[in-house]
Parts: C-alpha cells; sequence; structure tokens
C-alpha cells in the first residue's frame, strides 16, 4: 500500500476522500463550549478560518483511529471519540476532490495546558458556547456553513434535543 498525503492542498485529481472531526465538548464555568482551532492564515484551502478539529482519514484506516491521530498530530493531545452525528460533503477546488466528512462527538482526554499548536496548521484557537459561534465566524465561513449547522445540532444533541435541519 502506497502511503498518499492527504493535506488539505495535495492535489486528489476528482478522488473522494473521506475526513473525520471532532465536536471536542467541554463545560467552563457551567457552561457547554466545543474548541475550534483557526486555520493558519497560509493556508491556501480555508485560510484563517475556525474549524471543527480532524482530517483526512488514510486508506484502509478506521476513521476513529484516523481521527485520533489527527488530534496527536496537530495539537499533541488524546480525544475519547463518542458517536458520530453529523455527516455531509463538499468539494475541495484547491485539492480537486470531493470529500465526505463524519463529525464525531469527543472530549479531550490528555490535560488541556499540553495543547500545542502547530503554526502551519492553526494559529489559535477558542472555546465557543452556541450563542458565541457568531465570533467564530469569517469572510469565508458565516453561520450558515454546514459545519456550523453541524455545531448547532451537536449542542443541541448534548441539551437531549432533536434538532429538525
Amino acid at each position: 500500500m502506497t502511503n498518499t498525503s492527504h493535506d488539505s492542498e495535495t492535489l486528489a485529481d476528482g478522488q473522494q476522500v473521506i475526513t473525520a472531526c471532532a465536536f471536542i465538548h467541554r463545560q467552563i464555568d457551567g457552561v457547554e463550549k466545543v474548541f475550534l482551532p483557526k486555520r493558519a492564515d497560509t493556508k491556501k484551502f480555508l485560510p484563517s478560518v475556525y474549524e471543527l478539529p480532524g482530517g483526512h482519514i488514510d486508506f484502509g484506516e478506521d476513521p476513529i483511529t484516523g481521527l485520533k491521530r489527527e488530534i496527536d498530530e496537530e495539537f499533541g493531545m488524546e480525544v475519547e471519540v463518542g458517536d458520530p452525528f453529523f455527516v455531509f460533503t463538499y468539494s475541495n477546488d484547491i485539492k480537486r476532490s470531493h470529500s465526505i466528512e463524519v463529525i464525531y462527538f469527543a472530549q479531550f482526554t490528555s490535560a488541556l495546558d499540553t495543547l500545542a499548536l502547530h503554526p502551519k496548521d492553526h494559529s489559535e484557537f477558542g472555546w465557543f458556547a452556541e450563542d458565541e459561534l457568531v465570533h467564530a465566524t469569517t469572510d469565508g465561513k458565516d453561520l450558515n456553513d454546514i459545519e456550523f449547522q453541524a455545531m448547532r445540532k451537536g449542542f443541541a444533541l448534548l441539551r437531549g434535543e432533536s434538532p429538525q435541519f
């Protein structure tokens, strides 16, 4: 098996890519919040946007194993991965690929003070409550973006609600 790089800029020329992302949540002062890193401004695909952390799953790799690998590679953190709750597709014109993204509930199991950002990947991060998501929007990604819709569903499910999307 050839090890193929699946970063967001390596050309895939019409290939389909599987991506797994984590809705990493925790309560801060009694308020449920989600962890969102901001992509580096040097990225060609979606520069300077907040996103759910995760990445491309290697050929033959279990999605949960791949998601754990991506979180470790990008942040030096371990996560406990729960159930998937949202799936969507998108096209990456930079990579020339079609992606299927699966979003899982997750929580960090590593100490938060060990979190390390890699400047080539992310410039900063924040913890956002549902009503603070507007502060994570950018010109390239507003509240109507499918990933923000997924985050609202994640918050609703954590409250025990059955959201209609």
